[in-house]
């Protein structure tokens, strides 16, 4: 897996999954969702400021923000813990850049991935339709679990990235609906 660069190097260099070394104070910024990279690929970038519903509706971000217990110091369910789900995936397609020390940047974490992020809007949307029906496997009720995975086989992940990317301003670093 892509890593930070050990301490006492330049702290603020990220080497990417595609080998690609970024400067975290130049190349990422409040505003950005993806990375026009020297390698040639669009690579998504995702900081621990922006809000889940950056992939997925309020109205579920309030369920996962409230439904989900996350097993550290988090009282509720975050981007962080989501990227964490992508990186437990998809291990050596996304770099980890930790600027918690560095007040100049205005965030804590961010992460870039391999995928452009269109890509990763998809993903991140399926894991979250397999953390929802793990959930509902643990309700012990055959007609609701029934019925979850009748709605997910109508659910199709592309028509809905494509529908809810056109709904949403994604120049805006709030992510507000147009």
């Amino acid at each position: 897996m892509a890593e930070p660069r050990v301490p006492g190097g330049r702290e603020s260099e990220l080497e990417l999954a595609c080998g690609e070394v970024i400067d975290t104070h130049d190349d990422l910024h409040m505003g950005i969702r993806e990375y026009d990279c020297a390698c040639g690929a669009t690579h998504a970038v995702v900081l621990d400021a922006h809000p889940l519903a950056r992939f997925v509706p309020e109205f579920l971000e309030e369920v996962l923000t409230e439904t989900i217990e996350p097993a550290d110091d988090h009282d509720e369910f975050t981007t962080a813990h989501l990227m964490g789900v992508v990186i437990e995936e998809f291990p050596e397609k996304v770099a980890v850049a930790d600027a918690a020390e560095d007040g100049a940047v205005g965030f804590s974490l961010a992460w870039v991935t391999d995928f452009d992020s269109r890509r990763l809007h998809e993903i991140v949307v399926e894991l979250l339709v397999e953390l929802m029906e793990h959930a509902v496997s643990h309700a012990e009720d055959d007609a609701v679990m029934e019925e979850f995975e009748a709605q997910m086989l109508e659910f199709d992940v592309e028509a809905f990235v494509d529908q809810y990317r056109a709904q949403r301003n994604f120049d805006d670093r709030h992510d507000t609906a147009i």
